[in-house]
């Protein structure tokens, strides 16, 4: 068994040794610190397994037993024109985009850049001002005890920074946008193996300043790859955060990734994610309430089918008093699809005057598709009110029969029933193009005339 574990991560060493070797001398020597404690702590837990109950429903064998290599910088020049569908250039005041992780300043759009904000590379920041993100990056995504944000922090090379001062309200929102092809892999990468991509992201929002984030992953083909992405989101005092995360790969991708959000006091976060592709997701979104007066809402819509599995796992921390939290997270899952939704509400000691709410609802549009779902209340506090529901169920036949009696066919009636259940959450969405583009994808989906079992 210990052979076989050491196997697993012989790839990852490799790759260590070598992002090591190649930068190490040019880092600072506190990211170096970081890096190798990582590292180390990642091959003392190596990858977790269904023994895990934080793990239990989740398999990620596919992922420890892949071979995959760092993905390098891209040696050819992404063409635009793919990547239209997913750009947002049209209402955006900055554009960044990472192929295989990596910053591309061809492709990226900074020109309406408001005065007196940074966005930037993470790379290029920590080559030329590191003191600026020191206080912050690593220090809310923990890899004590997770090990794909271990593996995240040991190799965290390029990603995102975002900094907004304070009293800086940026209306247009900011778009992180990160594409995978194995097609733009690096000339020294190893031909015969699947890549994986670090992202790493860092948003920082000021006192009473209010920022909209939009970060995207695609995947420009069919490909078998992996991208494991942390970001670290800091809100000052009464900051206002929108957090939208878009994740549309390949449908032989894996994507795991972590969204650690801190809020100051009487700060609002709200999040929005949205996952369509992938063949194995799991996300990680864990929001702490650190200042008194904080508030955050949670949303996301999960659309699967096929054999997908999709793990969505959410943890808010009531820290301090008179904060509240609202969470609707709604699944549609087709084919032989598997969805995985555990959220946890924990309400500290002194957070008296808790107002939380959960709600998790799935759709089931095929007897073959399975949803477990796990919402939890962990209370220390008796001045408290916290709910929790889920529900698990297929189309209402009443409704069914309403439009039908009305002439609807049943494949019609099907796609208006699964159009309004979704639609509850797309319009939240503010940033119009999004809500747009994700809409049609909806209706592309439900309008494209295929069984459950022809798309399993």
């Amino acid at each position: 068994m210990m052979l076989q574990v050491a196997e697993e991560l012989d790839s990852y060493r490799v790759d260590f040794e070598r992002i090591e070797r190649d930068s190490g001398d040019g880092r600072p020597q506190w990211i170096n610190q970081i890096r190798t404690a990582a590292f180390g702590r990642f091959v003392e837990l190596g990858f977790p397994t269904t023994r895990l109950e934080e793990w239990k429903y989740t398999n990620v064998a596919p992922i420890a037993k892949t071979p995959f290599r760092r993905a390098g910088q891209a040696w050819g020049m992404l063409p635009v024109e793919p990547l239209e569908p997913f750009t947002l250039e049209e209402v955006a005041c900055a554009q960044l985009v990472f192929v295989n992780g990596h910053y591309s300043s061809d492709l990226s759009s900074l020109e309406k850049l408001p005065e007196g904000i940074v966005v930037s590379s993470l790379a290029t920041v920590l080559a030329c001002n590191p003191a600026s993100v020191e206080a912050h990056l690593a220090q809310y995504a923990s890899y004590h005890d997770q090990a794909f944000v271990a593996l995240n922090t040991a190799f965290m090379e390029d990603g995102a920074f975002v900094s907004i001062p304070k009293d800086t309200i940026v209306e247009a929102p900011i778009h992180l946008l990160f594409v995978s092809s194995a097609r733009f892999r690096s000339v020294d990468d190893e031909s015969g193996f699947a890549t994986v991509s670090y992202p790493r992201n860092l948003i920082v929002v000021g006192s009473h300043s209010q920022a909209r984030i939009v970060e995207s992953y695609v995947g420009l083909r069919n490909e078998v790859y992996c991208t494991n992405a942390v970001t670290e989101i800091v809100g000052g005092e009464n900051a206002m955060i929108d957090y939208y995360k878009v994740q549309r790969e390949s449908e032989e991708a894996f994507h795991v990734a972590t969204v650690q959000a801190q809020l100051g006091r009487d700060s609002t976060f709200s999040s929005y994610a949205i996952d369509l592709g992938g063949a194995l997701v799991r996300n990680n979104l864990d929001v702490a309430l650190e200042g008194e007066g904080a508030e955050c809402t949670l949303n996301g819509l999960y659309m699967v089918t096929g054999r997908q599995h999709v793990d969505n796992h959410t943890r808010i921390d009531h820290v301090q008093p008179h904060c509240n939290s609202r969470q609707l997270y709604k699944g549609i899952l087709d084919g032989k699809s598997r969805g995985v939704f555990n959220g946890k509400i924990v309400v500290h000691k002194a957070a008296q005057k808790t107002d939380a709410k959960q709600v998790n609802k799935n759709l089931l549009l095929s007897e073959d598709a399975v949803i477990d779902s796990k919402p939890q209340l962990e209370i220390f506090n008796n001045d408290v009110k916290c709910t929790h529901g889920t529900t698990i169920g297929q189309h209402d036949q009443e409704a069914m029969f309403y439009l039908r009696s009305r002439g609807v066919d049943r494949g019609a009636a099907e796609s208006l029933l699964t159009y309004a259940f979704a639609s509850e959450l797309l319009s939240r969405i503010t940033i119009k193009p999004v809500r747009s583009r994700l809409e049609a994808l909806l209706l592309t989906r439900l309008g494209n005339g295929s069984t459950p079992e022809e798309r399993s």
